[in-house]
């Protein structure tokens, strides 16, 4: 399969790290998007996270005995309560 990267920017910065590597542009290519997949996470993490962070925001609702606004988010100083 081939790719073509029509970006100069792109192709310079290949280039660039190839030279100063001794790797292929190829092998540049492959880890960087290893290590750009490495940092997005694992999905199935980030959507357990998002899933905690729901449940904890309607555990947080149900506590207040209603629907939350300013009154039941924010303290008399109008910091967060």
């Amino acid at each position: 399969m081939n790719l073509s990267i029509r970006s100069a920017h792109v192709q310079a910065l290949v280039s660039e790290a190839a030279r100063r590597t001794g790797q292929t542009q190829t092998k540049i290519i492959e880890r960087a998007l290893e290590q750009y997949l490495r940092s997005l996470g694992d999905p199935t993490t980030q959507q357990q996270r998002v899933d905690e962070l729901i449940s904890e925001m309607s555990e947080r609702i149900s506590n207040t005995g209603g629907p939350l606004n300013t009154e039941t988010i924010y303290d008399g100083a109008g910091l967060p309560a």
